[in-house]
């Protein structure tokens, strides 16, 4: 199964979600800013996951730098040029 996941990223917390190809939710949790907690969390999905969005706030360095340290295909996205909802 192909997955994808999406973070949104705050500045003490993160949401992470994890949807597969037909856009039915896997996982959606809260977690605290701890790249060990998030490698955890995506631990069991990780040889089906084929990319990750993470939201290009002020503090998403450290976010990045540890999936792609992991080996996770990461992309990041800018909040001002993303379509709000409709």
């Amino acid at each position: 199964m192909t997955l994808y996941s999406g973070i949104d990223l705050h500045s003490n917390n993160l949401t992470l979600a994890i949807m597969d190809e037909t856009g039915k939710r896997v996982l959606k949790k809260r977690l605290i800013n701890d790249g060990e907690v998030v490698l955890n969390t995506l631990e069991p999905h990780r040889t089906e996951l084929v990319g990750i969005v993470v939201e290009s706030t002020y503090n998403w360095y450290w976010l990045v730098d540890a999936l792609m340290d992991y080996g996770y295909q990461v992309h990041l996205a800018n909040p001002s040029a993303i379509q709000q909802y409709s």
